[in-house]
């Protein structure tokens, strides 16, 4: 015998529309608002992209210049989010289990690159490692020069993503006992083995996840990068400001093929976050 249409096991479209008419509003609300802010500007950009041929899509991606956009916003980022990785572990730890003057004031300042406006921060790291700025001036008799080379770049990328290591780390630290550590140093295990083998499991989804959310705000970063970097190609011109200046070029494929690419890329971190936050909640 075939099913009906109308079986119980699928409903019509007269009461699919009346379930939908029982849904609370709050809840349409808040789906018009995921339409309008996300869903439809992701849609908009993709249609923009799919107007182009899959050629024409291949050579701009493959344009010398925005390859080597594409390499210096990736890999730099790549370098800063390791580096704070080390050092964002280091000063959660320090934070969470160390008492000293001004803690309280130092907490709060770790939050500073959330609340400064990314143009601000571009003009401070640039006026402190010019070559006449407070560092940079002791950094120029040894040739080094940070501000508009791609290592200011670098530094741009390292001030804006530690908040994201230190307070995803930071939470979790607070909540491990010491107890744990007492017990491994009673069973003779020294300081690293005690950290490597007792302390870094439990706080290694949050350090990744903290690591993932770092990377991919290195790689959309724009108002402090365009300020203390020269923006050459070829040297530290990243993929955000590649887009815009293709944008006073009047060149709007070019810009939208580049801005695809690196919706993809947020894309993959996205999925990349909640696995990490699934595989952290085996150890709540």
């Amino acid at each position: 015998m075939t099913t009906s249409p109308l079986s119980p096991s699928q409903p019509s479209w007269r009461e699919r529309l009346a379930r939908f008419a029982k849904v609370s509003w709050p809840w349409r609300i808040t789906w018009f608002y995921l339409v309008v802010l996300l869903v439809l500007p992701t849609l908009a950009l993709i249609a923009n992209a799919a107007t182009l041929t899959p050629a024409d899509i291949w050579r701009i991606i493959t344009d010398p210049v925005a390859v080597s956009a594409f390499e210096v916003t990736f890999v730099t980022s790549a370098v800063a989010t390791a580096i704070n990785g080390v050092f964002g572990l280091a000063t959660a730890w320090v934070l969470v289990r160390y008492e000293f003057p001004f803690r309280r004031l130092v907490d709060a300042a770790i939050d500073l690159p959330f609340a400064l406006p990314t143009a601000v921060a571009g003009l401070t790291l640039a006026t402190v490692y010019s070559e006449n700025g407070w560092i940079g001036s002791l950094l120029a008799p040894f040739g080094i020069k940070v501000a508009f080379t791609r290592l200011g770049t670098g530094l741009a990328m390292m001030f804006i993503t530690l908040p994201f290591i230190v307070r995803s780390v930071q939470p979790v630290l607070q909540e491990m006992e010491k107890d744990i550590e007492e017990a491994a140093w009673c069973l003779g295990a020294s300081n690293w083995q005690t950290f490597w083998r007792v302390v870094l499991p439990p706080l290694l989804p949050a350090l990744l996840t903290g690591l993932a959310l770092g990377f991919s705000r290195a790689v959309g970063e724009y108002g402090s990068i365009v300020i203390i970097s020269a923006n050459i190609p070829f040297q530290d011109l990243i993929a955000p400001v590649l887009v815009f200046q293709r944008l006073e070029q009047y060149d709007y494929a070019g810009a939208t093929v580049i801005g695809l690419v690196m919706l993809a890329v947020s894309l993959v971190i996205l999925v990349a976050i909640n696995l990490l936050q699934a595989w952290g909640k085996r150890y709540d």
